[in-house]
């Protein structure tokens, strides 16, 4: 996991520093306010980017007395701080600075600084962008690319996903509104493009909130994966009978399965150690990221195959 999602953000911090900085002096000698609030959302991005690397790093330190399972969800709480932190700064500046700017319009100056910087952002933010999908797509398979976005526990890289694709929008819009405002001389365009930016951005930061928080309140496998572990039970003739299992993710790759088991009478205490063996491996070859499986002997009822 960390390989592929520290690929994708130092493409995303470098790229973001270097069209912050270039959207700042293009709005220093402009005066527009779509521009200068693209520079507040390249630099927002940039600071994500070091949260994200910096919740990654955490959540390698390995398990203690406090922490059992390790400090795998370091990653999602990082994750939802740089939602917040775009739903804040980057969307909240950004439609405050539309308002104002609508409310008390400026005529723009320089526009060519505006045009320069623009298309150059788009062409930085496009290869930023491809690099995270060439690591996004790794785990994708035949899924869409809406419901893998849904679907990944991987939020550091999705989020780089998430942050680039809204650049590159933000910044269409931003090149729409500095475009409609030059050659019709209405000075509100700029305004308006700023205000869209920030409501672009309070959208995005929504979106990747809310799936922040399903993994951070205990988000278990999804149903396919958990039909895998059922097969694997179902499977095995030493298994009679089992409860649905219940997994819970400790970080994108890090993953606990509890089996509620009853096993065939007359087994052995070694029969039974070689069952538990055989089933974790299984499991575990058809679900790398899951690396804990704590299973319980009991008597079930339930069928073998309900």
């Amino acid at each position: 996991m960390s390989g592929h999602s520290n690929k994708a953000i130092y493409g995303a911090i470098i790229a973001n520093t270097a069209i912050a900085v270039s959207k700042f002096i293009a709005a220093f000698f402009t005066g527009s306010s779509s521009m200068l609030s693209e520079g507040i959302h390249s630099l927002v991005d940039t600071g994500n980017g070091a949260l994200l690397l910096y919740g990654i790093r955490k959540s390698h330190r390995p398990a203690d007395d406090e922490h059992p399972f390790g400090y795998g969800n370091e990653v999602y709480f990082w994750s939802f701080i740089v939602a917040v932190l775009i739903f804040a700064l980057g969307g909240g500046i950004a439609l405050y600075e539309g308002i104002e700017h609508v409310l008390h319009p400026r005529e723009l100056k320089h526009v060519i600084w505006n045009y320069i910087v623009l298309v150059s952002a788009i062409v930085f933010e496009g290869t930023s962008l491809r690099i995270a999908l060439k690591e996004f797509s790794k785990t994708r398979g035949n899924k869409s690319f809406f419901r893998e976005l849904i679907d990944t526990k991987d939020t550091s890289t999705a989020a780089v996903v998430i942050e680039d694709t809204a650049a590159l929008m933000g910044l269409s819009i931003a090149l729409l509104s500095v475009f409609l405002g030059h050659i019709t001389g209405i000075v509100y365009f700029d305004g308006i493009g700023s205000i869209l930016i920030g409501l672009l951005l309070i959208s995005v930061s929504l979106f990747f909130a809310v799936e922040c928080k399903s993994l951070l309140i205990g988000e278990g496998l999804m149903e396919k994966d958990v039909l895998k572990i059922k097969k694997v039970l179902a499977d095995d003739d030493h298994v009679t009978a089992y409860k649905k299992p219940l997994s819970l993710y400790f970080g994108p790759e890090e993953v606990l399965v509890n089996l509620d088991v009853n096993f065939k009478n007359g087994l052995t205490s070694d029969d039974i150690e070689a069952t538990v063996d055989r089933i974790e491996r299984k499991i575990k070859d058809k679900i790398p990221s899951v690396n804990r499986i704590f299973i319980e002997a009991e008597t079930i009822k339930t069928k073998k195959h309900e």
